[in-house]
């Protein structure tokens, strides 16, 4: 009895904020946590889920022998955790283009946060299939110098690549969590009025350090992007080299922070001007990493470069500790990390060749989306489901425990 009433009061806490009883969610989620088994947490995701257009901006170069590198920025978060929902996105969309290309691809992590996981795997796949079709068209050979803007905490990146800015945005080495969506439509709104025919927005997700506050950043950014870009629109372009390079080290695995896609670099060379894009596959950075490899890439004769993580979200909740993952360079040790990175960059200076450039983008209508408001319910229900426990386990147990001993007492 005791039990009976426990788990009916616990149920209703899930009844009552998304009308799924808690200890389905629980069963879920232990499937998923113990077995790896997403299927039922993923029927739960599609329940609470709700539609939503997702857009991906894409860059591919390419070579007299075809193409080259490719880097995709998806308008969609990779979570929300392990492998339910769209946390293995970025190493997919790179499986799948590297597939068709033969090429190496790069997915960092664009302006979106958890109100844009997808509900489950075959959501995954409609995006997916989206990617596979894009087609680029019209390629072009000229490309303007890597800018690079830092005012305060905000340091702003900026290549036009034809008509179409590529901007990466850092708050390194204060922490760079998931930026506010809304300022995507604001940075490319900016770019429009300079006349950019499209803005691709990447948040370098390099530094976690502390304390973040999303919406306090909005306004030095926008501040940032709106002189980087004024000076981008200013630069000539010129023809460019593209040299690329994938490394997967096998020791560095999910525990460490490390997803399957590993490292990933694109070194683009402009009128002597060496840049180096450099994408871990990894959810953050600890702070002062960046930094360090950015030193280290100097000296094989790079100008410039920019280190980002994709943050997929198939790190999370794989190690039990304070984040619930290691960001990249917690859990694996840096010298390893740079050397590796090292000698990505050597490959990709070595591969350099002239190129030509072309964008686009596609827009994947009617995903199915988990929604910051479910996400926000889903973790009330947890913390509400503890207390519940420990208050109602208190009250239940002693209670039938003395009527059990009253009852064995009267006979």
């Amino acid at each position: 009895l005791s039990i009976h009433f426990l788990i009916k009061s616990l149920n209703s806490v899930g009844v009552r904020r998304v009308n799924i009883p808690s200890i389905d969610l629980f069963k879920a989620f232990l499937a998923n946590w113990t077995e790896g088994i997403a299927e039922p947490l993923e029927g739960i995701f599609e329940r609470l889920s709700e539609e939503h257009d997702i857009k991906i901006s894409m860059i591919a170069f390419r070579s007299n022998s075809g193409i080259k590198a490719v880097i995709v920025v998806p308008g969609l978060h990779p979570g929300p955790f392990r492998n339910a929902g769209s946390s293995f996105i970025p190493s997919m969309i790179q499986e799948v283009l590297e597939k068709k290309f033969n090429c190496v691809v790069s997915v960092p992590h664009g302006v979106s946060g958890h109100e844009l996981d997808l509900a489950s795997n075959s959501e995954n796949m409609r995006v997916l299939n989206r990617i596979i079709k894009a087609e680029f068209v019209e390629f072009k050979d000229q490309v303007s110098p890597f800018l690079r803007l830092k005012k305060g905490d905000v340091t702003a990146n900026c290549q036009v690549f034809d008509k179409c800015a590529f901007i990466v945005l850092t708050l390194a080495p204060k922490t760079m969590e998931d930026l506010p969506l809304d300022l995507r439509e604001q940075v490319a709104y900016e770019a429009e009025k300079r006349g950019f025919a499209s803005a691709v927005i990447v948040d370098a997700h390099n530094s976690i350090s502390g304390y973040f506050n999303a919406e306090e950043v909005k306004k030095p950014i926008l501040n940032v992007v709106s002189s980087v870009l004024e000076k981008a629109s200013e630069a000539p372009q010129s023809r460019f080299e593209v040299g690329a390079a994938k490394i997967v080290p096998s020791e560095f695995t999910l525990q460490d922070g490390m997803g399957p896609g590993g490292i990933s670099i694109i070194v683009v060379k402009v009128n002597g001007q060496k840049t180096a894009y450099i994408t871990i596959d990894g959810n953050n950075m600890v702070s002062g990493l960046r930094e360090k490899i950015l030193s280290e890439i100097r000296s094989l004769g790079v100008d410039h470069g920019e280190v980002m993580t994709t943050d997929t979200h198939a790190v999370n909740a794989v190690v039990i500790n304070d984040l619930g993952y290691h960001p990249i360079g917690e859990a694996i040790n840096h010298e390893d990390l740079i050397r590796y990175i090292k000698s990505g960059v050597k490959e990709a200076l070595e591969d350099l060749e002239p190129a030509e450039v072309s964008w686009c983008e596609e827009t994947v209508p009617k995903i199915r989306i988990i929604g910051e408001h479910q996400i926000e319910n889903l973790c009330l229900i947890v913390d509400e489901v503890s207390r519940k426990t420990k208050k109602n386990s208190m009250i239940l147990f002693p209670v039938f425990i003395l009527l059990l001993a009253l009852l064995v007492f009267s006979f």
